[in-house]
């Protein structure tokens, strides 16, 4: 756990950008969730590099977590360090971050895996919370009950992802863009590829995931990804 400690603003600003998984305004925050990111918070969130803000339209700053952010919103949550508020309100707050923890544990599943950008099919009415219908995105029950995830990989697919991977990322434990992974592997057609990658989602040592922060998305690498359990992911990490 890192040794800069947050503040219960900070904290709080932190979780509600993990929820919306996407770069959102101060007045979109106050409308959702009544609070805004300003002042001593945001700089010291953009000094430790946990949150990246600019200013839109307006002068009002638009936020969005980085992989920092990311990074320490899951040392918070295993380590229990999120502070929820005595009474019932905080024990039922308390009772979903358990929740989610064991979740997480369960399914080896990523805070990046569960919380998606909102759709606007889902934004409805602006003043409900986003956490519900970006919980419910998560698909872990399909992606076991995925047709091909009883098989082994194909071991000669597999060695050229893992030959590919281990070029490309700058050390063990790095996500690697499926954009750049594809153009490595040779004449494997892409159904081939696809197959593939699902099977090894399944493995221990590897995971694939979405970019968290869909704007940054070219075209290229939106059509490189790979559908797993319904939802588009872009990333890959193999433990070395």
């Amino acid at each position: 756990m890192s040794d800069k400690k947050l503040s219960v603003p900070e904290l709080s600003a932190l979780v509600v950008l993990m929820v919306e998984a996407d770069e959102v305004s101060n007045p979109e925050l106050k409308e959702r969730y009544g609070l805004t990111l300003t002042g001593n918070e945001r700089l010291h969130l953009n000094d430790l590099k946990l949150v990246d803000s600019r200013k839109v339209k307006r002068g009002a700053y638009a936020h969005v977590l980085t992989d920092l952010g990311w990074a320490r919103m899951t040392e918070e949550l295993h380590a229990g360090t999120v502070p929820v508020l005595p009474g019932s309100a905080g024990a039922m707050a308390r009772a979903l971050l358990i929740g989610l923890q064991g979740f997480m544990k369960r399914t080896d599943h990523r805070l990046a895996d569960i919380f998606q950008p909102r759709d606007d099919s889902d934004a409805g009415d602006s003043s409900v919370p986003a956490t519900e219908p970006e919980v419910e995105v998560s698909t872990p029950t399909a992606v076991a009950a995925s047709p091909v995830s009883a098989a082994a990989p194909m071991p000669d697919i597999e060695a050229r992802v893992r030959a590919a991977y281990t070029e490309l990322a700058r050390e063990p434990g790095t996500w690697v863009i499926l954009t750049d992974i594809r153009p490595l592997l040779g004449d494997a057609t892409r159904a081939e590829v696809d197959d593939v990658l699902i099977q090894m989602n399944l493995l221990p040592d590897v995971n694939i995931v979405p970019e968290s922060n869909q704007k940054t998305l070219t075209q290229q690498d939106r059509d490189a990804a790979v559908t797993i359990g319904d939802q588009d992911k872009h990333l890959l990490w193999i433990g070395m």
